[in-house]
């Protein structure tokens, strides 16, 4: 493997343009060389340099490339994914990774095979806000955790014209699949695999084709723990809720970096992932209240990890057990909705 890696990355919409490209740009052991795409202008707009193709086929053909990012529609993750291990090309997918746990353990068994890298991207374990909860369950600040609640909501109503692939009804569309991946890797990162999961599932917005909120709870014997997202919240405000025998936690407000990245700044900035005050959670413990101060948020540890596991042959940050696993909780959250039951983790 070479010093600099050659990256292709597959779809240059949001998470290709705006959370992956940028990234790699400035990270000197990544070269981005190659992306196919439909938007051929968006490519040429962000770096005049990058080849741009209009098929995946001709991504996977190109010898040079090490590695591809799949960051297309959720039903063509798996079999692009298949396509570049089957090319000896190590893969990141976008969430989800696979559509269910048979799909995500038959990829993990075929980049096995062929010596590869295959992971997920599960860029909110360093967010701003969900470093600051993990830190402050670390140091004990809380006491011995009962309750965990998660929320991601917005307010997204559904445009009469709407064309997103995301609001067309089909396999892998959904809000479980968009922002459930995010919350639910999180909560399983802190606290390892539950022992059941019930869910909810629900079309809440006018004209909507797709589960547009979810509630899900992960059963621990010592603790609660829910996880929620609504995408019809005016006042989507309120993030966590995480409360111990020591004190509570409150946190509102989203990570500054997707904003920045959408305004098309670069992450090697001074003062990159920093967040506003008015952002801060507030710890309260018996009769006094302290504003904390939010860990600097980051996605750059991804990319290092990444490459020391292609390079050296390091764990990777998300591991395979994490997706399997992940990708379990969503299959037994689509069975609890379907039968209004409690579904045991271990089948």
């Amino acid at each position: 493997m070479p010093s600099v890696i050659q990256v292709g990355i597959i779809g240059f919409g949001l998470s290709g343009r705006y959370f992956h490209a940028p990234f790699l740009s400035v990270n000197p052991r990544f070269h981005l060389k190659k992306v196919a795409s439909s938007r051929p202008d968006a490519v040429r707009r962000f770096d005049a340099s990058i080849e741009w193709v209009a098929t995946p086929d001709e991504l996977f053909a190109d010898p040079a490339i090490d590695l591809v990012f799949i960051c297309s529609p959720n039903e063509t993750h798996v079999d692009y994914a298949r396509k570049a291990l089957e090319h000896r090309k190590h893969v990141v997918v976008e969430k989800p990774f696979a559509l269910s746990e048979p799909e995500a353990v038959e990829l993990l068994a075929l980049a096995q095979r062929q010596g590869c890298i295959a992971t997920a991207y599960q860029n909110r374990r360093w967010d701003s806000d969900f470093l600051t909860v993990k830190r402050l369950l670390a140091d004990g600040s809380l006491g011995t955790l009962i309750d965990y609640e998660c929320r991601y909501d917005r307010f997204s109503p559904v445009p009469p014209d709407s064309q997103s692939w995301k609001e067309q009804p089909g396999l892998g569309r959904g809000n479980l699949y968009n922002l459930g991946p995010h919350l639910l890797d999180q909560a399983l990162h802190l606290f390892g695999k539950p022992d059941t999961v019930q869910a909810t599932l629900r079309i809440v917005r006018p004209n909507s084709h797709v589960t547009d909120y979810f509630d899900i709870k992960l059963g621990y014997a010592d603790k609660i723990v829910r996880v929620e997202s609504n995408l019809l919240v005016y006042h989507n405000q309120l993030r966590y809720s995480v409360h111990g025998t020591g004190g509570s936690f409150i946190k509102g407000g989203l990570d500054v970096q997707e904003e920045r990245l959408r305004q098309n700044e670069l992450p090697n900035q001074e003062a990159w992932g920093i967040e506003p005050q008015d952002r801060w959670g507030t710890l309260y413990r018996e009769s006094q209240s302290e504003l904390i101060t939010s860990e600097s948020g980051n996605y750059t540890p991804f990319y290092d990890n990444l490459y020391d596991a292609i390079v050296n042959g390091t764990e990777p940050a998300v591991t395979p057990a994490d997706i399997q696993q992940l990708a379990r909780v969503i299959d037994l959250a689509l069975e609890s909705n379907r039968t209004q039951r409690t579904i045991p983790f271990s089948l």
